[in-house]
């Protein structure tokens, strides 16, 4: 990044003994050398920069460039504004667009003086930093000032006129243009970069446009500088920006200067804001995708192979049988009367499916615009579906086991026990029900793909389900003969549901992935989420070893499993991944980490900073430890914004021949180490114990400060 090469130029310069000077020049004018009490002036920062060189605008580029600042210094009750920006050219440096100036400019800046305010002198400061740019790139800063009277007269200064010709060339406000935003697609689930559709109506000598798009506020999503242009349609010109997610989420409004290509007055920038319209390719209400009548057929077909796949579960196979020679018995070897019973049973299990279907439409109705996608860009939602998954795999693989409570399965029970059409109904509302806990393994994709669906494709799913699962029942009935081909239950039946744990538990990992990496600070989530995991099945296991097939101990091992639930959820899920709070409330607590570099260490150490250094890597759980226990806490970052002191890490994850040098100065092979720099340059590093504690790296950021 352009930065980087910024700090390392300039620690270049310090130690090789380099003093050349700088590109750029500046002065600090106002429009009156003297002013009244209650009024404006007009103070321009003028920046003059040598013959190839450039500076920033207020969002100099993707990944590259610094923005200008100016940081004023005033007399008590004087205020200055915001800075007015020209307008910049486009540029592209490498294979980066940026947005720059050269040449001459000036930052123009409103500044108030109160009714009230007492006559006499008054001296502006203003401290400018820029980064200047020609074959490489150097950081600059200077300190201007100027004076004003105050007065009950005013008089206009020496620069009123290029200030007023500055101003009037500034980008004017509009309201009501005709510009559209729209995204082009819903929310990508993994928060990859987004694309946007602008379109402006051509008017009269316009050959296109260009939108130069403000820096976003700190989480807010950014809008790229490069422009992709698009075919004209309807009379709209068309260009597309890729927007990158902030951790508050997506923008919903788009600022900027529209800059026109053309000639005329038409042709000059305008400065806007425009709300984003919804994603023109996201589902209707409904959640509906379209979606080809093969597609359709396929995805219906892997339902009902998946209702016939539940047959042989360990959830249902044992009863098949039973069932079938139960009705036999009834009907006293009458076929006709065993094939309408077997047709009955048939009926229970899809009104069974129906009501299911009943449920998922209730649910999503509820959501309005929801589909399948939706909920999984809640974090919470992502959060309790990985426990669920992981749940699911641990009964497959027999570690505990889910089932009905008594008192309803009695219930069933007794209902599928009668004799005649009522008996034949619950038996199959009763297979039904035994059958959901072995769902998830073959329905998942289908299901997927149904909850997209308009309603009476929803229903049509589940009816697929049903009758997968009520054929065979049916088929038998129609030809008892055929029982003798149905395999016996036995030991492969335990073994079949075992392996099909192993699919669950890689969707589980699936949603893990994407899960814990968004959670925690410094991507603890990893760490902290993961064991939580770990406790849980901890916990199903007590609970399936000890309370469900043991008849000692029971009261005990149900003290134990949700003692285990309460720990982890508390001191995992709530004290170290604060799960339930917005991911840009945590960024907004957490340490500002920058990119390691000795460079940027010495800049921070020369403008008076201390200076911790994390070296880290994504594969140390030492250092995960360490940063979350003793670094990334309220009392150390207290501390850090207390002292000034400026955060760096310093990423080993992968082989990194600057880090290994530097490790091996501070008699270290490897990570985790963290380095304590006092702003005093004779002054050593000092280095941190490998296991950190709060109170050792407080005690070691009061000493590098000197308190």
């Amino acid at each position: 990044m352009r930065w980087i090469q910024a700090w390392w130029w300039l620690f270049l310069s310090a130690v090789l003994g380099i003093h050349a000077e700088p590109a750029t020049t500046v002065e600090l004018w106002v429009d009156h050398a003297v002013a009244r009490p209650g009024s404006r002036v007009m103070a321009a920062v003028r920046l003059q920069m040598t013959d190839g060189w450039h500076i920033y605008w207020r969002h100099p580029g993707d990944e590259v460039g610094l923005k200008t600042r100016v940081d004023w210094t005033l007399p008590q009750g004087i205020t200055a504004g915001a800075i007015q920006w020209p307008v910049p050219e486009k540029t592209t440096e490498k294979e980066f667009d940026t947005l720059t100036y050269s040449g001459s400019v000036l930052l123009l800046v409103p500044i108030e003086i109160p009714t009230g305010h007492p006559p006499g002198p008054l001296t502006l400061k203003a401290k400018v930093r820029w980064l200047e740019c020609h074959e490489e790139c150097v950081p600059g800063s200077a300190t201007v000032e100027t004076v004003l009277k105050v007065a009950d007269a005013s008089e206009a200064s020496a620069k009123a006129g290029e200030i007023q010709a500055a101003t009037q060339r500034l980008p004017k406000v509009v309201s009501g243009h005709p510009l559209r935003a729209v995204w082009e697609t819903a929310p990508p689930v993994d928060g990859s970069p987004r694309s946007l559709s602008v379109a402006w109506k051509q008017g009269a000598e316009i050959t296109g446009f260009d939108v130069y798009p403000h820096e976003a506020p700190p989480g807010n999503g950014q809008v790229s500088v490069k422009t992709e242009s698009l075919e004209a349609q309807d009379g709209y010109f068309r260009i597309r920006k890729k927007v990158t997610p902030g951790e508050s989420g997506w923008p919903d409004q788009l600022e900027g200067l529209l800059v026109p290509k053309g000639t005329g007055s038409a042709a000059e920038p305008v400065a806007f804001s425009v709300s984003i319209e919804a994603a023109a390719a996201e589902p209707a209400p409904s959640g509906a995708e379209p979606v080809s009548w093969g597609e359709l057929l396929l995805k219906l077909l892997s339902a009902f192979v998946g209702g016939l796949i539940l047959n042989v579960m360990p959830c249902v196979l044992p009863v098949l049988a039973l069932k079938v020679l139960g009705f036999v018995q009834q009907a006293k070897e009458e076929p006709r009367r065993v094939r309408t019973l077997g047709l009955v049973y048939g009926a229970g299990v899809l009104a069974s499916f129906l009501v299911l279907a009943g449920v998922a439409l209730a649910v999503q109705a509820a959501g309005g615009t929801a589909s399948w996608s939706a909920p999984f860009q809640n974090p919470m939602f992502r959060v309790l579906i990985t426990v669920l998954i992981t749940l699911v795999a641990l009964n497959l693989f027999g570690v505990f086991e889910l089932t009905l409570g008594g008192s309803a399965m009695q219930k069933a029970s007794d209902l599928s026990s009668k004799e005649g059409w009522s008996g034949a109904f619950f038996n199959g509302v009763l297979a039904a029900v035994l059958a959901t806990p072995c769902t998830a393994p073959f329905l998942a994709s289908a299901l997927a793909f149904a909850f997209l669906q308009p309603p009476l494709v929803i229903l049509t799913f589940f009816l697929a389900i049903g009758a997968g699962l009520a054929l065979p029942f049916v088929a038998l009935c129609w030809e008892p003969a055929w029982l003798r081909f149905l395999p016996r239950p036995g030991v492969w039946m335990v073994r079949f549901k075992v392996a099909m744990g192993f699919p669950m538990l890689a969707t589980a990992m699936w949603l893990f992935w994407f899960t814990a990496g968004r959670l925690g600070e410094a991507g603890s989530g990893v760490l902290w989420f993961g064991l939580f995991l770990v406790v849980l099945a901890a916990a199903a296991w007590v609970w399936g070893e000890f309370v469900q097939r043991s008849t000692r101990g029971r009261g005990l091992a149900r003290v134990v499993a949700l003692v285990l639930i309460a720990a982890g959820y508390l001191g995992l899920l709530e004290r170290q991944l604060d799960w339930r709070t917005p991911a840009a409330a945590k960024k907004a607590k957490g340490l500002e980490w920058q990119r390691w570099s000795a460079s940027a260490v010495e800049q921070a150490r020369r403008e008076g900073h201390p200076v911790l250094v994390d070296f880290t890597a994504d594969s140390c759980l030492n250092c995960k430890w360490n940063k979350a226990t003793a670094i990334e806490i309220d009392a150390t970052r207290a501390r850090v914004r207390e002292l000034g002191v400026r955060v760096f890490e310093g990423d080993f994850t992968d082989a990194d021949p600057v880090i290994a040098e530097e490790l091996k100065k501070h008699g270290r092979r490897g990570v985790p180490l963290v380095l304590v720099y006092s702003p005093d340059p004779s002054r050593a590093p000092e280095a941190l114990p490998v296991v950190l504690t709060p109170s050792l790296v407080d005690e070691a950021l009061r000493r590098a400060a000197g308190k």
